[in-house]
């Protein structure tokens, strides 16, 4: 949040507002409690030491009872303060990460950061606490406190009103210097966390592939690398709190002293009364507290902050249209898939940057170039999960995004790099795209060599798999997505590396099987760059990127 309190929090959380209006009424009631319990002691304190014969409890009862009553008020306003700020930041918290998740649910469009995302919603809006629990009781408080008590010694000693109302911009002064100092630590604390979990998620994904060929500990020294830049950050981050807290103490103190050695003199030379003196010197460090708080808290909290402006920025971002209603949906027909000038912009560039190609039925068309060209993002434009920053894609002379969603996907197969299993049995997963049980799944069974992993499976079609196909080997998850593909009788097939995994033999019958699919007037494209694959295509399409000025 660049802003002290940012108004998104407000209009996001509802339990924020409500610890917001509950922060401002307890500021208001600890700022009298300090002024009541000031104005008490001085009172006996001066009483005491200027009238010997008052030097009895009884003779001071009233002010006495006033100031054990400021003193327990202030207690219970604090303790009620903490307990408040702790229930509120779970809650604001736990609020924020559901809407975070529903909004990077209910997205149409590919979330170009997923890992950031992830981490934002399980373990970076917890710093968040740190901000609701400190930072903003201490903001509540130095916006209560500091004027109110200022007045107060201004009525009293207006000579260490103007000392303290001189010396107090000083605070905010070397806050915003350390501000400065301390300028994008947090957010880069929290991007090599993302970079972090960005590789061990790719890591835990390939571990299997890594195993079969005994080289898990390949990326060993990697994740060290990155572990080590986290650590890093994290101590620079928590190095510059530790100083500003310091700085901000030391300067508080020497502000106080100022108004300490003034009234010493006065008091020495008879130049004021005892009880204003005491008033003052009793506040004036009362006036510092707070703002000294919020400098440090501020730092403490710094990561959250940082976590919570970006999930802020994810739950403003407008949310993409599924298409028009059918009934406001213009005619359109099957026919080519045309891109048109298509460039997506990511966080390392544009990636496919300006990508033309006319993708028609009847043929095999093959999206190859370098990792991370976009290849996979411009099959993921022509589903319509991916709305291009530039350019257009057209079926039949209609745009995907003018397309419902419903009508366009049920005449789409799609293979993505990494297929999708549902828990379930091999039946359930087989039939999401509408495969139905004979020939034609048989046939592309026998294409993709998954005939023979259902001869090695005691309950066949009803054998039951995990998450992401817990139970088969990478191997033998691919054979069954590319069945699931083959086997749909939908005219659109669009494949992301369909022979990864597979040895040469399986290679060479899958893509017979497309080559007869694209014979048959289907449209068929493969993202690939194997030579078997790009020997397959009729068309070979380039497609490139561009890294980010």
């Amino acid at each position: 949040m660049g802003r002290p309190l940012d108004p998104r929090l407000w209009r996001y959380s509802a339990p924020a507002r409500r610890y917001l209006l509950a922060s401002v009424g307890l500021s208001a009631l600890t700022t009298a409690s300090i002024v009541l319990a000031a104005l008490a002691l001085a009172r006996v304190a001066a009483g005491v030491v200027t009238r010997p014969d008052t030097r009895t409890v009884g003779a001071w009862a009233f002010p006495l009872g006033v100031l054990a009553a400021a003193i327990g008020v202030r207690a219970a306003a604090t303790w009620w303060q903490a307990r408040l700020a702790d229930r509120a930041g779970a809650s604001v918290v736990a609020d924020l990460e559901t809407q975070l998740l529903a909004a990077a649910t209910a997205r149409q469009r590919r979330d170009r950061d997923p890992v950031g995302t992830a981490v934002l919603a399980t373990t970076g809006l917890a710093g968040l606490r740190g901000y609701l629990t400190g930072y903003l009781p201490a903001l509540m408080l130095a916006c209560a406190a500091p004027p109110v008590v200022l007045c107060v010694i201004a009525l009293h000693d207006p000579v260490s009103g103007g000392i303290i109302a001189g010396t107090l911009p000083l605070i905010p002064a070397f806050m915003i210097l350390i501000g400065l100092l301390s300028r994008g630590k947090a957010d880069a604390s929290l991007a090599a966390l993302t970079r972090l979990a960005d590789q061990m998620l790719d890591l835990f994904a390939g571990l299997p592939t890594l195993r079969a060929l005994g080289r898990q500990w390949g990326p060993q020294r990697r994740v060290a690398e990155l572990g080590a830049a986290h650590r890093r950050t994290t101590m620079s981050a928590l190095r510059v709190a530790f100083l500003s807290a310091l700085v901000l103490e030391l300067l508080a103190t020497l502000c106080v002293a100022l108004v300490a050695v003034s009234i010493g003199l006065r008091l020495v030379f008879g130049h004021m009364a005892l009880e204003s003196g005491l008033v003052a010197l009793i506040l004036a460090p009362e006036v510092y507290l707070p703002l000294r708080a919020v400098g440090e808290r501020f730092h403490a909290a710094e990561d959250g902050v940082a976590a919570a402006a970006k999930a802020f920025a994810v739950l403003d971002a407008p949310q993409a249209q599924s298409g028009r209603p059918p009934e406001q949906a213009p005619g359109w027909r099957p026919g080519s898939v045309v891109l048109a000038d298509v460039t997506v912009h990511g966080r390392d560039g544009a990636a496919p940057d300006g990508l033309s190609a006319e993708l028609r039925p009847g043929v095999v068309t093959v999206l190859t170039g370098p990792n991370g060209s976009g290849k996979s993002t411009a099959l993921q434009a022509v589903l319509g999960l991916v709305r291009p920053d530039r350019g257009q894609v057209r079926v039949g002379g209609v745009a995907v995004a003018d397309i419902p969603e419903q009508q366009w996907w049920a005449r789409v197969a799609w293979l993505p790099q990494r297929p999708v299993l549902v828990p379930g049995t091999l039946r359930h997963n087989v039939e999401l795209f509408g495969a139905v049980f004979g020939p034609r799944l048989d046939s592309a069974c026998t294409a993709t060599g998954f005939d023979e992993v259902l001869a090695g499976l005691a309950d066949g079609w009803d054998t039951v798999v995990g998450a992401g196909g817990v139970g088969l080997s990478l191997g033998q998850c691919q054979r069954l997505a590319l069945t699931r593909v083959l086997a749909a009788a939908r005219p659109v097939l669009l494949l992301d590396e369909p022979t990864a995994h597979l040895d040469p033999d399986s290679e060479s019958a899958v893509l017979a099987a497309l080559i007869r699919r694209a014979a048959a007037g289907d449209t068929v494209v493969l993202v690939g760059h194997r030579p078997a694959v790009l020997a397959a295509a009729d068309i070979v399409v380039e497609v490139s990127a561009r890294a980010a000025a």
